[in-house]
C-alpha cells in the first residue's frame, strides 16, 4: 500500500513516514498543497494523510478539488484545530477521517488500517445493524425503523463505537480514545454527557449503564 502524507511540520512529517515505513507501508511526504494535489492527483496513491493548514492552498480545499476530479482513494485530515465544526468542514469536502494534533500514533496506525480495510472491502456504505437501528457510517445517517436520527459529530463518533461492539461493554476510557484520542486533556466526563443526549435521541433504554464498567447498546 502507498500513502502520501501532505505535512508542512517537515518534523512531525518525517516521523510518520519513518514508522509507518516500518509498519509495511510505501510513503511519499510533501510539504504544501499545491504539490500534494499534485501528486495525488496522479492517482497512485492507496491513502492520503493530509494537513489542514498548508502553504500555498488548504488542505480543505485540496480535498475538496480531489473529490471534484472523481478520486476516491481514502483521506485522512490532520489539524491542529479543534471543535465539531472544524472536523464538519473536513468531513463536508470529501474527508473520510479526521484527528486532531496531538494525536496518538497508534489510533493514527489504526485509523488508516481501518480506512484501507473499508476500501478493500468494496462497500461504498458500510452499514452497522443494531435491532432496528442502522448507522451508515459512510453517510453519517442513523436511522430507528423509518425515522432519521440528526447526530452531531461528536455524538455519532460515541455511538458509532457502541454500535462496533453491540451488545459488549465499552469502558469511558475505550470512547475517549478513539473519539477524542490521547490529546483530548479535559474532564473525562464529557462521555457522559455525549450518552445522556444519545438517549434523549435514542430512548432510554437504548444504551445501558454497566456500573463500573462502561455502556452497553442495546438491541431494540
Amino acid at each position: 500500500m502507498r500513502l502520501l502524507i501532505v505535512e508542512d511540520e517537515k518534523r512531525l512529517a518525517m516521523s510518520l513516514a519513518g514508522g509507518l515505513t516500518a509498519e509495511g507501508f510505501a510513503v511519499d511526504v510533501v510539504h504544501d498543497g499545491l504539490e500534494g494535489l499534485h501528486r495525488a492527483g496522479e492517482g497512485m496513491y492507496d491513502l492520503v494523510v493530509l494537513d489542514v493548514m498548508l502553504p500555498g492552498m488548504n488542505g480543505y480545499r485540496v480535498c475538496a478539488a480531489l473529490r471534484a476530479a472523481g478520486h476516491e482513494e481514502p483521506i485522512l485530515m490532520l489539524t491542529a484545530k479543534d471543535g465539531e465544526y472544524d472536523e464538519a468542514e473536513g468531513l463536508d469536502t470529501g474527508a473520510d477521517d479526521y484527528l486532531t494534533k496531538p494525536f496518538s500514533y497508534v489510533v493514527l496506525v489504526a485509523r488508516i488500517r481501518a480506512l484501507l480495510r473499508r476500501r478493500g472491502g468494496g462497500s461504498p456504505s458500510p452499514v452497522l445493524a443494531v435491532g432496528s437501528l442502522r448507522m451508515d457510517t459512510a453517510a453519517r445517517r442513523v436511522h430507528r425503523g423509518e425515522d432519521e436520527i440528526e447526530l452531531t459529530t461528536k455524538e455519532f463518533a460515541v455511538l458509532e463505537q457502541l454500535a462496533l461492539r453491540a451488545g459488549a461493554v465499552v469502558s469511558k476510557a475505550d470512547i475517549l480514545e478513539h473519539v477524542w484520542d490521547f490529546a483530548y486533556d479535559g474532564d473525562p466526563n464529557i462521555v457522559e454527557v455525549y450518552v445522556s443526549t444519545l438517549r434523549r435521541k435514542l430512548g432510554a433504554a437504548a444504551i445501558r449503564t454497566v456500573r463500573g464498567a462502561g455502556y452497553r447498546l442495546e438491541a431494540l
